[in-house]
């Protein structure tokens, strides 16, 4: 069987037009809860899966144009097939912007090869920014985690998973709109955490989604 390839490198002059854009749009402020010696981020080591709250079109954007710049040009938005690949400028701006890697939830692929594309990140270092949920919510609180985010960490246990929850994105653009409104949007990052080796499904998308809506109520 042919292993899938990991994704290929983004288009330098797309993914910084596309930020320019984003940033122009939406700000995109992060913020890090978790921070080493040096004031920067401490999001643990490569590879990693960033898990956020889903309740917009603009998240994916959001989430990524809030990563430090080196983080960026190796993380990879897990989306669906059906709706950036749907036509040939989400495509562009999936593959050649973003450097996304696309699921075909279609129904035509195998279950169990769904998240091929997604290990296939993984496996060559790269990271994900990955919306458990699967699909995106009515409301900031995310609803329950879906599988697939605990068959990639178990597959790979070492992967850091880092929290993140993303403010205004759900006013900017709310599910049904076309046109997004010029907010602040934000997104607030967690410390990275690891799945426990006896850790089970139920208990580790519980402890997944509960470090996410934390972050939504900052002490």
């Amino acid at each position: 069987m042919t292993e899938t390839p990991a994704p290929s490198p983004a288009n330098t002059l797309t993914a910084l037009a596309l930020l320019v854009a984003v940033k122009a749009l939406f700000a995109a402020v992060p913020t890090f809860t978790a921070r080493d010696g040096s004031g920067l981020p401490d999001l643990g080591a490569a590879p990693r899966i960033f898990i956020a709250n889903h309740t917009s079109h603009v998240d994916t954007l959001t989430l990524w144009a809030c990563l430090p710049a080196d983080l960026r040009a190796n993380t990879c938005p897990v989306a669906a097939l059906d709706y950036w690949g749907a036509n040939a400028t989400r495509r562009h701006i999936a593959l050649r912007g973003l450097r996304a890697v696309l699921l075909d939830r279609s129904g035509e692929t195998p279950k169990e090869r769904i998240l091929d594309p997604a290990q296939a990140a993984l496996r060559a270092g790269l990271s994900l920014i990955l919306f458990p949920e699967g699909t995106r919510g009515a409301d900031d609180t995310p609803t329950t985690f879906k599988a697939g985010l605990y068959h990639l960490a178990r597959a790979h246990p070492r992967v850091n998973i880092i929290p993140v929850y993303l403010g205004n994105t759900r006013r900017s653009l709310p599910k049904g709109s076309l046109l997004p409104v010029p907010l602040i949007c934000t997104a607030r990052f967690g410390a990275p955490f690891q799945i426990q080796s006896d850790e089970s499904k139920d208990d580790f998308l519980d402890r997944a989604r509960s470090l996410v809506t934390q972050l939504g109520s900052p002490a």
